[in-house]
């Protein structure tokens, strides 16, 4: 992997997400020292960080502009090579993410944020479908428990299906402490 042809996705790391009933604290606390992890060894190996935010004007909900929580969330305010607000589930249709990446020449992503299974699993899907060789960060990703037909599933559940309809078909499945060992290796 070559960092100059790398970026990192930073996907709805934004306020919005704790005012949203489903938020679980204990899950975020579990998730944030490996988005920090990840997020920090980007720009200490010069990887660009491209910040995208949802919103969805007009909802009078949590991703509303008009409710001041487009913007990152507590902790991960840091600096970012460029910015993209989206309002659908993947970074790419309604943004000017592909050409931007394509005028750096950037043909890797390292994907992370919040949630696992949409905005995440769906950018890597298009970013693939794009040409773009993807890592998928599993533990950098962030996801809460869902329910349906009575049945809830757990976000080991989420991440485990999401792995597994990714791995090798849209993208490589990778933890971020190998991550940023492989960053650093190709640094030295």
């Amino acid at each position: 992997m070559t960092q100059s042809k790398t970026a990192l996705l930073l996907i709805d790391v934004q306020a919005s997400f704790p005012a949203r009933d489903y938020w679980v604290e204990s899950l975020a606390q579990a998730w944030r020292p490996k988005q920090r992890a990840v997020l920090d060894a980007a720009q200490a190996n010069n990887i660009p960080v491209v910040r995208i935010f949802h919103e969805a004007p007009g909802s009078q909900g949590a991703f509303d502009p008009a409710n001041d929580l487009i913007r990152p969330l507590d902790g991960f305010d840091d600096e970012a090579a460029v910015t993209f607000h989206k309002r659908v589930h993947n970074a790419f249709s309604d943004t000017e993410l592909e050409n931007w990446l394509r005028e750096l020449d950037i043909t890797q992503l390292a994907i992370s944020g919040i949630r696992t299974e949409q905005c995440c699993e769906t950018t890597t899907r298009v970013a693939s479908d794009l040409g773009f060789s993807v890592d998928f960060v599993s533990d950098a990703t962030l996801t809460f428990p869902m329910t349906r037909q009575g049945i809830t599933w757990s976000t080991e559940d989420i991440k485990a299906r999401t792995e597994l309809v990714l791995e090798d078909r849209f993208a490589r499945i990778i933890l971020t402490q190998d991550l940023i060992k492989e960053w650093q290796t190709t640094r030295e």
